[in-house]
């Protein structure tokens, strides 16, 4: 059996690596901002990539996985989300490919650019794993400095639907709730349906959620290491405000991320932290 393969291509410009199986899934990671832009699995496109986003090698890319670090939106000093989405990562080593997985890893590390918005030291890196069906992303954060690092943050992931009128999230039910529409407090309803802006922090649930839609199903898992799950569509008077999102563009995608919002991932000195999130077909 042949095995999965790295190829590196130019994708509008911008290098890339493509990690393949055998059996036809594969994923497409930029060096900008270590950004997956494209997941294939069963023959289907799992995130959704804006066709107007933003490609041109500095600005952030609207779709994909962005890494948001070391900053969650505008809750900081500093750039929205931070500034790992914005700067080109380094490949570390070689994929390493097997008859039916593929993994490969980027860094980032403290430099005059990082050292302009945030005095850290520091090395994050996103490792991909790839398998029939499953993508595993993960940020693990290493302090490379004397005084604690204290982070914020998450992995944006935007995932394909064809209608968000007909989508369903499942697996919320009771966790905890901040709705930053209308900053209201509550708890998760057992189905969540979308109609209009929706922009929620959820307690992070201890069971997978299933994202469904016709006729099939994503489940979503996370490690517990990420205290939140933000779910956010902007609805159709948000997205024909963003200038790199079609206006009908919010029918194509939710964003269910893992992530850290309310309260900042402190690291010792010389520690690191981990945390994952893992899409599986259903």
């Amino acid at each position: 059996m042949a095995e999965a393969a790295d190829s590196r291509e130019l994708f509008h410009g911008l290098p890339s690596h493509v990690l393949r199986l055998p059996q036809g899934d594969h994923v497409r990671v930029l060096q900008h901002g270590a950004q997956v832009v494209s997941w294939v699995a069963g023959g289907r496109e799992r995130f959704f990539l804006s066709p107007q986003a933003q490609l041109d090698g500095r600005s952030a890319i609207r779709g994909g996985v962005p890494v948001c670090f070391p900053q969650f939106n505008q809750r900081g000093p500093l750039p929205k989300h931070g500034f790992a989405r914005n700067l080109p990562w380094e490949v570390e080593g070689a994929a390493v490919c097997t008859a039916d997985t593929a993994s490969l890893t980027f860094c980032l590390r403290d430099s005059d650019a990082t050292r302009a918005h945030w005095p850290q030291a520091f090395e994050a890196c996103l490792r991909l794993d790839l398998s029939p069906g499953s993508l595993q992303i993960t940020l693990s954060v290493r302090n490379t400095d004397t005084r604690p690092l204290d982070f914020s943050g998450a992995l944006h992931s935007y995932l394909a639907v064809d209608d968000i009128a007909k989508a369903k999230l499942e697996g919320l039910h009771g966790q905890a709730e901040w709705d930053a529409v209308c900053d209201h407090h509550g708890q998760g309803a057992e189905v969540q349906r979308f109609e209009g802006e929706f922009d929620r922090v959820y307690a992070a649930a201890p069971q997978p959620l299933r994202l469904s839609e016709g006729g099939w199903a994503l489940e979503i898992t996370q490690s517990p290491s990420w205290a939140q799950t933000v779910v956010w569509n902007p609805g159709a008077a948000l997205c024909a405000t963003l200038t790199d999102m079609p206006a009908e563009g919010y029918r194509h995608m939710l964003c269910v991320e893992a992530a850290q919002v309310l309260a900042p991932i402190r690291v010792p000195a010389g520690g690191v932290w981990s945390g994952w999130q893992r899409l599986t077909v259903c």
